[in-house]
């Protein structure tokens, strides 16, 4: 008890600090996000992201080595396909703009992780999810089309596929198609507790997958519930998730936490585009110092559980830590 005991003197230099810190940061724990699209020369700038851009597979994989001799170990794609259908076509084909990325990216990088995305949202002319039967996602015809996907991700070097549509039994059915093909040691990494959140805004014009009647709630979850979190999360691991996630991060920290400490499973968590844009928007005013922002809201996911932070800011931040 006081005076005996004095919290301060812990707190007295920033060497004995450093000495006591529960907490680290390190780049091995960071993912960077990329967009891709067709092209060649391509590196245009997404107006509600700033510092972000729409790589064409040439400069893309210049950023991805440019990510490696940071430290960063791992990037996940976004395609941004040149025509779009009612069923997401180019996402099925091993000539779309994602399978080229990767391949590129192997040859050049073959060391980084490469996780690909594995949705119909960006492919789809009417940007949902999956197969639409009269109005809805249909589904179970959509775990069909996901295992197809997933196999063609596989085939083009991907390490792990990142399913984020938030279809019941998507981790199963996935699994079932990889190992069909033989393809047993590419992993999954789910969105296993995806929230209907109001943070996607950036992303959705980023890849051009806003949903063009509709919302997404239906199938992502209710940013109300946080013990069916809990119960999806269960139902992942039982059916072959290698890695589970959360997604946003930081309006979803007790739920981050809950996970990590009910599991002890692999676990990330994705600070999103709308976490992004508003630590941006903030510093553009001069309102908050940048780097002591960017690092206490990376700590603050990192201290609630998360073994895996997928964030824009991995590039820059990956040099300060």
């Amino acid at each position: 008890m006081f005076p005996l005991y004095r919290f301060r003197r812990l707190r007295r230099s920033e060497t004995i600090r450093r000495l006591v810190r529960e907490t680290h940061l390190h780049r091995e724990d960071l993912v960077a996000p990329l967009f891709v699209c067709h092209g060649k020369g391509v590196q245009n700038p997404i107006a509600s992201m700033p510092g972000q851009f729409r790589w064409s597979v040439d400069k893309l994989v210049e950023e991805v080595k440019e990510l490696w001799k940071r430290g960063v170990l791992a990037v996940i794609l976004f395609g941004i396909p040149q025509t779009k259908d009612e069923k997401g076509s180019e996402a099925l084909s091993e000539k779309g703009v994602i399978p080229q990325a990767i391949r590129a990216i192997k040859d050049a990088v073959p060391e980084i992780c490469v996780i690909a995305d594995l949705c119909f949202c960006e492919y789809t002319d009417h940007g949902h999810c999956g197969v639409l039967s009269e109005g809805e996602v249909d589904n179970d015809a959509t775990l069909e089309l996901l295992g197809k996907q997933a196999v063609v991700l596989a085939k083009s070097g991907a390490d792990f596929v990142a399913p984020s549509g938030m279809m019941d039994g998507m981790v199963g059915g996935i699994r079932d198609a990889l190992d069909e093909e033989g393809f047993t040691y590419t992993g999954i990494l789910s969105y296993a507790a995806k929230y209907a959140s109001s943070l996607y805004g950036p992303f959705r014009e980023a890849a051009d997958s806003a949903p063009q009647f509709g919302d997404r709630k239906g199938y992502q979850m209710d940013p109300a519930n946080g013990l069916e979190a809990v119960r999806e999360v269960e139902l992942d691991i039982e059916e072959g998730a290698d890695i589970v996630m959360v997604k946003p991060a930081s309006f979803y920290l007790d739920v981050l936490y809950r996970i990590k400490t009910t599991y002890g499973f692999p676990t990330a968590a994705y600070q999103v585009s709308g976490e992004y844009a508003m630590i941006e928007a903030a510093c553009e005013k001069g309102w908050l110092d940048r780097h002591s922002v960017i690092l206490e809201s990376l700590l603050s996911i990192k201290r609630a559980g998360a073994d895996v932070i997928l964030t824009y800011f991995a590039k820059e931040i990956a040099d300060k830590i």
